[in-house]
């Protein structure tokens, strides 16, 4: 990696990691990131990414990846767990960790932490409370040196490969489509999002807390969102509108089941509340600047590819 601007990458092998690690090769950095074993992605056919092995808990393994990065990207998290305890143990101890470690061994590095919009609003699952605790504690490792700290808050991301948005490409292509909530979301295409932190890793904008989103910031109805993944699908389903006591009982039973069961599952009380939360529109003041940041994928355009992409492989 020799005269290349190395980035360090904590949850590289996630989904939004895979894209990132793709986009900050293709702008000339050098990567080097934190994994338990020798990954592989298709994204990654030309790209030979320096490897640390290990995890979030190791931490001789996070000071290896820090040591001598010029810019350190915390993507690692949890979006689903059994337990609020077990969210806070990545989404803040293990942001904290990264911070501390980057601190120590890269006080002149950039630190950016990819949090969620769903901190904008802590009190509505586990999820949320985790990862605004997460900006709590890298607030806090940086406090010395805000100057070097930027906080990113995507709101959902898609994109093929996404198996947590499949479930929604799935209900829009039966003959009834569940509708429910009555305020608008905000989206962005995982290709969009991983440029965008890619830009802000290297150098763009200043320091601080942004949030990104696709060509509408102001986000779409959910009658919006699923007639366009029922186009992209080739379906023209009903929509049938669910009541709110009804969707919050479904996460209910979700997290008995969960428990039960022992495997934490993606929808819970917290997401269903998170379903129904009247605005996660993104407000000109919380984007980063188009100077920095432009979103080059609209709805349509993603919502046909990702649709097509599953379809290709075989999920859909």
């Amino acid at each position: 990696m020799t005269g290349k601007t190395v980035v360090a990458v904590t949850g590289a092998t996630g989904f939004l990691g895979v894209h990132l690690v793709a986009a900050l090769a293709a702008a000339g950095a050098g990567v080097r990131i934190l994994a338990r074993r020798d990954p592989s992605h298709e994204l990654w056919r030309d790209i030979r990414p320096e490897v640390v092995h290990g995890s979030l808990e190791d931490r001789a393994a996070l000071e290896r990846l820090v040591t001598g990065a010029d810019a350190i990207v915390h993507v690692a998290g949890l979006i689903k767990a059994l337990t609020p305890a077990a969210f806070l143990a990545v989404n803040r101890d293990g942001a904290a960790a990264a911070a501390e470690a980057a601190r120590r061994l890269a006080p002149d590095a950039r630190f950016v932490a990819v949090s969620s919009l769903a901190a904008r609003e802590p009190g509505l699952s586990a999820y949320a409370a985790s990862k605004r605790a997460g900006e709590a504690a890298v607030r806090a490792a940086y406090a010395d040196a805000a100057d070097r700290l930027v906080i990113i808050r995507p709101p959902a991301i898609y994109g093929p490969g996404d198996r947590e948005s499949l479930a929604f490409f799935r209900a829009a292509a039966r003959p009834l489509a569940p509708l429910y909530g009555t305020g608008r979301t905000a989206v962005v295409h995982v290709a969009d999002a991983a440029a965008a932190i890619s830009r802000v890793a290297l150098g763009a904008g200043d320091a601080g807390c942004w949030t990104l989103a696709d060509p509408m910031p102001a986000g779409y109805f959910m009658t919006e969102l699923l007639g366009e993944a029922a186009r992209a699908v080739g379906s023209r389903p009903r929509l049938v509108r669910l009541p709110d006591v009804l969707l919050l009982a479904a996460g209910i039973a979700s997290d008995v089941v969960s428990r039960l069961r022992g495997r934490p599952s993606l929808f819970t009380l917290g997401m269903a509340r998170q379903l129904l939360h009247p605005d996660w529109s993104v407000g000109p003041d919380e984007l980063l600047p188009p100077g920095v940041y432009r979103s080059e994928i609209g709805l349509a355009e993603g919502f046909r590819t990702t649709a097509a992409w599953y379809k290709a492989a075989g999920w859909l």
